[in-house]
């Protein structure tokens, strides 16, 4: 006989397990009735849990009704952790995450939100969350403050905003949300100087959402991250070659968008840098180590990388003196005797005495 009642037990489970989600039951809540579980496979399975949480559920909603905030988010946080099991602990932490919002708790109203996502992540109200925690980080990335106790402005936390950003990607990566929350992000890394973080961001922007309406912006942006490193032509041209990069990238695969203009003029700025960075190598060679070859070479670079440019005419027209200094030293080498072999040294001989 225990058996057969733990078979059924067993059978029960999984054929709740197999409930398709549409026949899960709503809550719906109206003035005249509260709160009732309505439609659905499960509406009828409350049990004395779901009893007494409906009880705690009304006399939130009841309070928030009537403006009482502080009373409401106390009622619903212990729905939520009195009755995590039941079916309203989803809606008592959605519910007490407004009430904190209401009162610019962002902290307490993006924790309890979170809380709900991974706790219930089936929950119907999944996509509404996420806007709702991408609303707290857009107002603390403006610099909007959180109040402590719902009363007193904290400080500006923008450095909490990029935190959010990062966590809504993780928690909804195929929203609507994820590419917003990472091209805020990148111009928040950007904004408190963390450049390698913003082109962290945007380079995940163009590699994990290649077709959406973000995507031509966040490649003229790195471009220009990239070209706000370069420190001019003496230095290390890393970050210059990555901004070209970038920038003819964009302007191949989206010939038509607005920012052609920027982009073309930020184009034609690296490349001038980089010839010139080619020109002054050259300018070393040919001053200093009379290395006409060497010269020769990164003349030859300088007008390959922006043939169209000043920094070309000036390759060209020193080229014309470097090739001269060549036939010289041709010349030169020519002109002298060749010189006699050397006659092969004497072995020395050890005497043993």
């Amino acid at each position: 006989m225990r058996r057969l009642i733990l078979c059924f037990s067993f059978a029960a489970l999984a054929a709740l397990a197999l409930i398709p989600a549409r026949l899960a039951a709503d809550l719906v809540w109206t003035p005249q009735t509260g709160w009732r579980v309505e439609g659905g496979a499960l509406s009828a399975i409350a049990g004395p849990e779901g009893q007494n949480a409906l009880e705690l559920m009304n006399k939130a909603r009841a309070e928030e009704e009537s403006g009482d905030i502080s009373s409401a988010r106390k009622l619903y946080v212990q729905v939520s952790k009195k009755f995590p099991n039941s079916i309203y602990a989803s809606e008592a932490l959605y519910r007490a995450g407004l009430m904190y919002g209401k009162r610019d708790q962002f902290y307490k109203s993006f924790d309890s939100f979170q809380q709900m996502l991974v706790r219930y992540p089936s929950s119907e109200k999944f996509i509404q969350v996420i806007g709702e925690q991408y609303r707290i980080a857009t107002q603390l990335a403006e610099g909007k403050r959180a109040k402590i106790f719902g009363i007193i402005p904290g400080f500006k936390n923008r450095e909490k905003a990029l935190e959010y950003y990062e966590t809504i990607v993780r928690t909804a990566p195929y929203s609507d949300y994820a590419p917003l929350a990472l091209m805020n992000a990148a111009r928040g890394y950007k904004n408190i100087r963390e450049t390698e973080a913003a082109i962290d961001a945007l380079d995940r922007m163009i590699n994990t959402y290649p077709r959406n309406v973000l995507t031509p912006d966040a490649y003229l942006k790195i471009a220009q991250t990239h070209a706000s490193l370069v420190d001019g032509p003496y230095y290390d041209q890393a970050s210059t070659k990555e901004a070209v990069t970038y920038y003819e990238d964009y302007m191949i695969l989206f010939p038509g968008d607005a920012g052609m203009t920027s982009a073309e003029k930020g184009l034609d700025d690296m490349k001038i840098v980089l010839a010139k960075s080619k020109l002054t190598i050259a300018d070393y060679y040919f001053k200093y180590r009379k290395n006409y070859k060497a010269a020769r070479v990164f003349y030859n670079e300088a007008i390959t990388v922006y043939p169209d440019s000043e920094v070309a005419t000036q390759a060209r027209a020193k080229l014309v003196v470097v090739d001269a200094k060549l036939e010289e030293q041709s010349a030169a080498a020519a002109s002298q005797p060749a010189a006699k072999p050397k006659a092969p040294a004497k072995k020395k001989r050890f005497w043993l005495f």
